[in-house]
């Protein structure tokens, strides 16, 4: 288990269930810590395989994570790199991730973790009337992310373009809802593939054709 603070997360309800994306069962979920603490505290959670939880280390880029990074270097410390879990599948990993990332929060929203997961402004939108738990638009976030991947690559699989139709029923994306609207979810994620430049309309076909690598 993870603990930090009054937060104390099981892990080992987290890796046994979902979907399973691959049987490779070399992903590992690990977290960075800050030294500086007592104890140290969690500032970045993430998954991999091979050497990915220190290639951080190395490279550290222009993000929260990487001057964060940069701080606890330049102070005379050493950023220390712990695996929570090994030798699960990719799912899992995914999974695991996700739900210590909602668990522990970002900075966005008050929480600990560096994790780059909300867009810009997100983390302000409030309503009066609706209550918004800790934790969900962090796994909202994660959730549309891999969803953006799965359509994306789908389009570039495919280069003269999709459908939302052909998304909506070949990733499983439909909804049992009557009408119109039972495409609404693969529809809104093409809107923001496009929104971000990575997808755009075929005029002629009125398809979706992927841009760029």
């Amino acid at each position: 288990m993870v603990c930090q603070g009054r937060k104390i997360i099981k892990l080992s309800s987290f890796v046994t269930t979902g979907v399973i994306l691959s049987q490779d069962s070399s992903y590992y979920v690990y977290a960075l810590k800050d030294p500086r603490t007592s104890p140290a505290l969690t500032f970045y959670v993430g998954k991999g395989v091979g050497t990915r939880s220190h290639d951080h280390l190395l490279r550290p880029d222009a993000t929260r994570k990487g001057a964060r990074i940069k701080e606890i270097v330049a102070s005379g410390g050493q950023v220390l790199v712990s695996r929570l879990v090994d030798a699960i599948t990719e799912s899992q990993a995914i999974k695991l991730e996700a739900e210590l990332i909602a668990a522990l929060g970002t900075v966005d929203t008050g929480g600990l973790l560096t994790n780059s997961v909300l867009p810009s402004g997100l983390s302000a939108k409030v309503r009066a009337s609706v209550t918004v738990p800790s934790g969900v638009k962090e796994k909202a976030q994660l959730g549309l992310s891999l969803l953006k991947d799965a359509v994306l690559e789908l389009a570039r699989a495919n280069p003269k373009g999709i459908s939302n139709s052909d998304t909506a029923s070949l990733l499983g994306l439909r909804s049992d809802y009557g009408g119109g609207s039972k495409d609404y979810l693969s529809y809104s994620v093409i809107g923001i593939l496009m929104r971000d430049g990575k997808l755009q309309r075929d005029g002629a076909s009125k398809k979706h054709v992927a841009l760029g690598q």
